[in-house]
């Protein structure tokens, strides 16, 4: 099976990934021009191919390129790869690569690149890459412009995992021997795409400049791109209103403010975008130390949360309240069932009574146990989402300590130095359970160091078994019936305690038009 990319007409604009994972257009009606946006928070670094932070994903995809990009229907388009082949029985994927690409210091772009950046990097440091690329043996590569997948086992999975934020390839030169989680470029990148690093200023902005040895043709549009950060988020809006600012993504702008932006004739606000992450926002548990070792109090914070509330108060409505392990999005595919530990209203007297048969008693204060709670530090709603489950779990007896700290030692503290209670995040289910949620549960997914993964080290024999029968059972039906096993797994344990299925906010100038035109994020086209 062949798929040529040559004969697919490419949307007018100068590719610039303005929001989580792609290369995106932006397009002005003359040629010049800066574009500014905001990056919330400040990214920890500008490495794509060691995290998957949301704000790293707002900024290099801009420097790099993946093998493919995606339409709105998933189909793929081609970027450093002009097609690809997948043999009769899944086992081989050849890409054809595109020629005369160099990387931003003039050396060529080669099919070395590719093998190394699978191999090397993505396989071994990447949150997703060792799910996405696990049946992935070998890469040949006979010439400069080819490069061979060999695969122990068919992963039609992996098809949707070549974007420039969620497989960047990175150059073979500047990584090769060199310790891949302390390298230069993680901080000075160096890409094939269509905006040169140039300068980043902490705590002020991160500047990109047109890269004029790009590989398509006329393109980019844009002389820069400038991702201002801006912490305070009464700032982000009036900068976002006044048009300092023309984008902001990822709930960038507060929802409490958006409610008022929306109504404005300049800004436009929009939901779309984002249909193939599935972001949950949820809570991680340590389970290997007390108290959240004690399965009927991670069931019993469970029962006790008012989804619904959380939506309505916090997040203004925007969000469907979580049910399972699985966003309902994967329905169609077949891998979706609701568990019964996720109730549609909080239940405080059922969990209550949960945690007095496990002798979970309360003490004189009615304290049954004392924990920090960890809030991802992106942004205000974050912190009212932590004061509103300090306040829900004071209901059974579970006394809370928030803290709130900058990006990278947030990341440290949980996915590195596992020192943590209880965090509050959000995870990318992505397109596929195999990509985006095997990392969060199986036990060769506790990697430390690794951020995103399987930070509460819960480990499960019959559920690695399981998730690893799903990720390769070629049988819808069968396949189904595998996850709906894990789902009540769990529905059942509980590590992770989901929240809500988000729905992310992108809100823009009117001066820019078209976004919506890839799934993994926006587009966006200014004007002049």
């Amino acid at each position: 099976m062949t798929r040529s990319f040559n004969t697919l007409r490419f949307l007018a604009g100068s590719l610039v990934a303005l929001a989580m994972t792609l290369s995106t257009n932006v397009f002005s009606q003359t040629a010049g021009g800066t574009m500014v946006m905001i990056a919330q928070p400040e990214p920890p670094s500008l490495a794509p191919y060691l995290s998957t932070s949301g704000p790293i994903g707002l900024v290099a995809p801009k420097v790099y390129n993946g093998l493919l990009d995606y339409d709105l229907d998933l189909n793929p388009i081609g970027e450093l790869a002009e097609s690809f082949n997948v043999s009769d029985d899944g086992l081989t994927v050849t890409f054809n690569l595109r020629e005369g690409v160099t990387w931003h210091d003039g050396e060529p772009f080669t099919s070395a690149d590719v093998q190394f950046t699978i191999m090397e990097v993505l396989k071994q440091f990447h949150p997703r890459g060792p799910n996405s690329f696990r049946e992935v043996s070998s890469i040949d590569t006979p010439d400069d412009l080819t490069a061979v997948f060999n695969l122990d086992r068919p992963a039609p999975y992996m098809m949707r995992a070549f974007s420039s934020y969620e497989s960047p390839i990175v150059p073979k030169h500047l990584l090769e021997g060199k310790d891949v989680r302390e390298a230069e470029l993680a901080n000075n990148p160096v890409g094939t795409g269509p905006f040169k690093f140039v300068e980043w200023k902490k705590g002020q902005y991160i500047r990109l400049d047109k890269n004029p040895d790009y590989w398509r043709e006329g393109y980019p549009l844009l002389d820069r791109i400038v991702a201002r950060i801006i912490p305070d988020a009464s700032t982000r809006t009036a900068a976002m209103e006044s048009g300092e600012v023309h984008y902001g993504a990822f709930g960038a702008i507060p929802n409490v403010d958006v409610v008022r932006l929306r109504e404005l004739d300049d800004i436009g606000v929009t939901t779309d975008g984002y249909a193939m992450i599935n972001p949950m926002a949820l809570i991680e548990l340590d389970v290997t130390e007390a108290p959240f070792d004690n399965k009927a109090l991670r069931q019993a914070i469970s029962l006790v949360i008012d989804r619904q509330f959380l939506i309505d108060n916090i997040w203004f409505g925007y969000g469907k309240p979580a049910t399972g392990a699985m966003s309902s999005n994967f329905e169609p595919l077949g891998l979706y069932t609701a568990t019964p530990g996720y109730p549609s209203e909080p239940d405080i007297d059922a969990a209550n009574a949960l945690l007095d048969d496990a002798g979970l008693k309360p003490d004189v204060d009615g304290v049954r146990a004392s924990a920090v709670i960890d809030l991802i530090p992106y942004g205000e709603d974050w912190r009212r989402a932590g004061e509103y489950l300090k306040q829900a779990m004071s209901a059974i007896g579970v006394d809370l300590e928030l803290r709130y700290e900058d990006v990278p030692t947030w990341l440290k503290r949980v996915y590195a130095d596992y020192d943590f209670e209880i965090n509050v995040n959000y995870f990318y289910q992505l397109p596929d359970p195999v990509i985006g949620v095997q990392r969060h549960y199986g036990t060769d997914q506790i990697r430390p160091g690794t951020p995103f993964v399987n930070s509460t080290r819960f480990s499960n024999e019959k559920l690695d078994e399981l998730l690893a029968a799903g990720a390769v059972e070629p049988d819808a039906t069968k396949r189904s019936d595998i996850y709906a096993e894990i789902s009540a797994i769990l529905g059942e344990e509980l590590p992770v305690v989901n929240l809500f299925e988000m729905e992310f906010l992108t809100v823009y100038n009117e001066k820019l038009k078209d976004h919506t035109t890839r799934p993994y994020s926006t587009i966006a086209y200014r004007e002049n």
